[in-house]
């Protein structure tokens, strides 16, 4: 029988020590949390890109969870703010996250942060964030910078309905199969990628959508910011020209025209991706609103590819 796990009671504010941040020459006390997780979005280039509650959080907290405490400490150290860090990372969260656990059902306030931008976006913090919620703890988000979202908004291209997609695969033929997915939805993708892989993702891109509009966003927020925009075979060619440019770029490219319907088989070939990694429910959640289909056919078809792969078995 499952049985719901009782919430953690608050510590008393003398009982955690009582650390301050700095902002613009004033020192200030850091307030007094509630136990619990808090999910702190932190700047993706200029360090003055963060919240004032952002800042509390991070000063009051016992422990800061992060990819990489040399990145974490830079933005601290910005700050004043001598609050301990642990890493927490996609090759270490298997063992990392029950100690994290652990000092949650103890009463600790921990801060879960990314190297840049907002957490759990691109990296494995849900899976801390759903044992948290089960376990009983506060979880709590702080908003904050997103390249997701700051790439979206200077591209210049429809904004009423967008795919995060993040990374395309590194290799080519994996990376053009999921090019081939993406192409039918009638939403603006937003993509993640590296330097050394921007101009072939480019050039699979316009070989796989056509001739779209889209925009390569640089460095954002940083001193040498840059947002290229044109259609994809173009900035193809000028990303092959330009040679292998430093950092991670964000890709935004625009939606297929309206009139462009997606098929029975475009809505096979989406179901079934999402039926490997999610349930019926979820799956039927996801792609009917990414495909802006009815619900009802979606769920209906996602039921019959669900027994198809069931009998395959």
């Amino acid at each position: 029988m499952r049985t719901t796990a009782p919430a953690i009671a608050p510590r008393s504010p003398g009982e955690r020590t009582r650390r301050h941040y700095v902002l613009d020459g004033r020192t200030t006390l850091g307030p007094p949390l509630t136990p619990g997780l808090y999910l702190v979005a932190t700047p993706i280039g200029n360090l003055r890109d963060i919240t004032v509650r952002s800042l509390e959080v991070l000063a009051a907290v016992d422990l800061i969870a992060c990819e990489d405490t040399r990145v974490t400490r830079k933005l601290l150290e910005r700050y004043g703010i001598a609050t301990p860090l642990t890493s927490y990372h996609e090759h270490n969260a298997a063992q990392a996250r029950p100690k994290l656990l652990a000092r949650l059902a103890d009463g600790a306030a921990i801060a879960l942060v990314s190297d840049a931008g907002t957490p759990l976006v691109s990296d494995p913090g849900y899976k801390l964030v759903r044992e948290a919620q089960a376990a009983g703890a506060h979880v709590t988000a702080l908003p904050g910078a997103s390249a997701v979202l700051a790439a979206l908004t200077v591209s210049g291209l429809p904004t009423d309905r967008f795919l995060f997609e993040g990374f395309l695969p590194a290799k080519e033929a994996a990376r053009r199969a999921r090019i081939a997915e993406l192409a039918r939805i009638p939403a603006t993708l937003v993509l993640f990628e590296t330097g050394a892989r921007v101009a072939a993702s480019l050039a699979d891109l316009a070989a796989g959508l056509g001739p779209r509009e889209a925009a390569l966003c640089r460095e954002l927020t940083k001193l040498y910011e840059e947002t290229r925009r044109g259609d994809l075979a173009t900035l193809a060619r000028e990303a092959a020209e330009a040679g292998e440019p430093r950092g991670e770029m964000v890709i935004v490219v625009a939606p297929p025209d309206r009139e462009e319907k997606v098929t029975a088989a475009d809505l096979d070939a989406l179901l079934r991706q999402a039926l490997n990694r999610l349930s019926v429910k979820d799956a039927v959640a996801e792609i009917a609103a990414v495909s802006g289909m009815p619900r009802r056919e979606v769920y209906r078809r996602a039921i019959e590819l669900s027994k198809e792969r069931g009998h395959a078995r």
